[in-house]
């Protein structure tokens, strides 16, 4: 391997965790040896790597809201901006491209509002059918990883059955106002502001993509529509290294899926630059160029409105839902990073699930906020995906994926084991975040064994 390959790994490497510790310890609130040694140094694995952790040294300043990381004589920084979270410093730069503004909620303190609307949880009684020692075992077990085949890291666990809160856990420094790295679980929001979008009249899903860069005649990309891109079906050639058997390209800029997340790079520029590989629609794969563009798609209508884009998630979504504690952290163009630089509490993670739930319907207020039909769309199998798991940025259980759960079942999902799972059929939603090292199977049957022991003690 080449001087400059491994160069390049160590410099995405420093950036990439620089981010992370910035939003565990700045957003996350966390301690910040306690997430390097947690969270972390489970992300950096050994082959291939050109550096190890007891190499690697860290610099915390909280003050001026900067997080270095330096290793074998090279040095990167992400920076924290109040509202925006952690970002990347692109090399060489004095720091990001983008003017930070403010986000904040117009909700009421929490504390005053009852639940959904708040936090204050009232006094139900316990509803018919309900086995409530059943409950508590099944959350009591879904905690405990000493009890599981595979620890799953489990550090919050929220139930939600016909909109009351029926079961809470934490585990141990963390709590209701906890936010978590939610990871990919922000494409769904990604999809929900489109779907405000498509709301307005702004877009329409089987037009094509708004994207300048692909609009010559003779360019292919000209036939992806936005539901291609909501789809993962655009066809666009978006290396994967860990799926397209290039592993050689992790930690470089050729694995475009990961670049986005350690280059420090506009990520929106980045995905709309792809070539087609494949026609629209006819192949499924799972790559952050959708999303992305999507993204991008958001950002450009919004701000041809003349509205402001790094509030509008707050104000045209979340104050709508009473989630107060979102922080969705941009590029250093000022563009969210929603395949996965996004941070959220259960209880806020719960009330997105709800408003799916609801058919787009905010129940407590009886606001529409997503167009009708919009909620049957996101978990409706996407046609090139003959496995049925995936649907418009939601994953699904159509295909069978958890066996014991309701097929109806679909959710938000993100690294590490983090999922608002929402099952229509039994009015349930079920948030579980966590850090877990394994997410393949064995994360799966955690899964499906913590649904099915929830909803046989709700009452099947």
């Amino acid at each position: 391997m080449s001087t400059t390959a491994v160069d390049e790994k160590l410099d995405h490497v420093l950036a990439f965790f620089a981010k992370l510790l910035c939003s565990g310890v700045l957003v996350g609130d966390r301690d910040a040896d306690d997430f390097v040694r947690r969270d972390l140094m489970t992300h950096l694995r050994p082959e291939g790597m050109p550096v190890e952790w007891d190499s690697i040294t860290w610099d915390v300043d909280t003050e001026r809201g900067i997080v270095t990381l330096s290793a074998n004589g090279a040095q990167r920084s992400a920076v924290f901006n109040n509202g925006q979270g952690c970002t990347i410093v692109p090399r060489g730069a004095a720091g990001v491209h983008f003017t930070p503004v403010p986000v904040t909620s117009t909700l009421p303190d929490p504390s005053t509002q009852d639940w959904p609307a708040g936090d204050r949880i009232p006094t139900y009684a316990s509803p018919s059918g309900v086995d409530s020692a059943a409950l508590d075992a099944a959350l009591d077990l879904a905690m405990d990883d000493n009890r599981q085949p595979v620890p799953q890291g489990t550090r919050a666990l929220l139930v939600v059955h016909h909109g009351q809160i029926v079961g809470e856990r934490y585990a141990p420094g963390f709590g209701p106002e906890s936010r978590h790295v939610s990871w990919s679980m922000g494409k769904s929001i990604t999809a929900a502001l489109i779907g405000l979008l498509v709301g307005d009249g702004a877009l329409n899903i089987d037009d094509p993509a708004p994207v300048a860069e692909w609009r010559a005649d003779d360019d292919p990309r000209a036939d992806i529509t936005i539901r291609h891109l909501l789809n993962m079906s655009s066809g666009l050639r978006f290396v994967r290294a860990q799926d397209d058997d290039q592993l050689d390209l992790g930690w470089t800029s050729g694995d475009d899926h990961m670049f986005i997340y350690y280059g420090g790079i506009d990520v929106f520029a980045h995905s709309v630059s792809r070539p087609s590989e494949f026609p629209p629609g006819t192949h499924w794969r799972y790559r952050n160029s959708d999303p992305l563009t999507l993204g991008k798609i958001v950002r450009q209508t919004v701000e041809a409105r003349g509205e402001e884009y790094l509030t509008y998630p707050q104000r045209r979504l979340f104050d709508r839902i009473g989630m107060r504690r979102m922080v969705l952290e941009p590029d250093p163009w000022g563009n969210f990073v929603m395949s996965g630089f996004d941070w959220g509490t259960a209880r806020d993670w719960a009330r997105f699930g709800l408003l799916h739930l609801w058919d787009g319907v905010w129940k407590p207020t009886g606001e529409r906020v997503l167009p009708e039909g919009w909620t049957e769309f996101v978990r409706t199998p996407a046609p090139a995906d003959g496995e049925q798991g995936y649907g418009g940025q939601f994953w699904l259980n159509a295909g069978g994926r958890l066996s014991n759960v309701p097929r109806d079942a679909y959710w938000p999902a993100g690294a590490w084991g983090q999922v608002v799972v929402i099952v229509p059929s039994k009015g349930l939603v079920v948030v579980r975040l966590g850090h877990s090292t394994d997410t393949g199977d064995p994360f799966d049957a955690y899964m499906d064994a913590t649904l099915s022991g929830i909803i046989a003690a709700l009452g099947g």
